[in-house]
């Protein structure tokens, strides 16, 4: 359900003569969110700014249509969420290489990541999520990094509560696994 803010965002957003002031604000409010969200799922700065802004062109062209059954908030990270795996499924067809490669690649620039050089925890634990399942990388993210409640997260994947928290506990297990070899 659209709370006050997302109410008065959408009305200045239907009338033309405020739209671009609305949507600036709505970029502003949830676009270093976003950004870390994609980040974490594509990696790379560059792809995660190219991601970012697809998904704010796509919000953009259907912001007005928005039904609000839905915060602002879920309804963008859904949209996020969507072009970041129909960004890392187009850049498995393109180089034609399979998933475990372009998770491979995905863990080299983890390495040279200036951001996480030095803390080789933070780095290792970077490394354990880019084993997960896709699903599985999103929702430990979304939970872990981002504390991001169950039911939103049902929201932005259209997906159950309860699988969703068999995917955090797998995840987990994972990790703790991949976490335990290395040490």
């Amino acid at each position: 359900m659209a709370d006050e803010r997302d109410k008065e965002l959408l009305k200045l957003f239907r009338d033309p003569s405020s739209r671009n002031l609305a949507f600036s604000e709505l970029v502003n409010l949830y676009q270093e969110r976003l950004y870390w969200h994609i980040r974490r799922i594509v990696i790379d700065h560059d792809d995660a700014d190219d991601v970012l802004q697809n998904t704010f062109i796509k919000a953009f062209r259907n912001l007005e249509n928005f039904r609000e059954d839905s915060q602002i908030y879920t309804w963008l990270y859904r949209i996020a969420t969507n072009e970041s795996i129909s960004f890392l499924k187009s850049k498995k067809r393109n180089i034609f290489v399979s998933l475990d490669d372009v998770s491979h690649a995905l863990s080299s620039k983890l390495e040279a990541d200036p951001q996480l050089s030095g803390d080789a925890i933070q780095l290792k634990l970077q490394k354990a999520i880019l084993t997960l399942p896709t699903k599985q990388r999103m929702v430990f993210n979304m939970k872990y990094f981002e504390e991001m409640k169950y039911e939103d997260m049902a929201e932005v994947t259209g997906t159950s509560v309860g699988a969703l928290k068999a995917s955090y506990h797998h995840a987990v297990k994972k990790i703790e696994a991949y976490m335990k070899q290395q040490f």
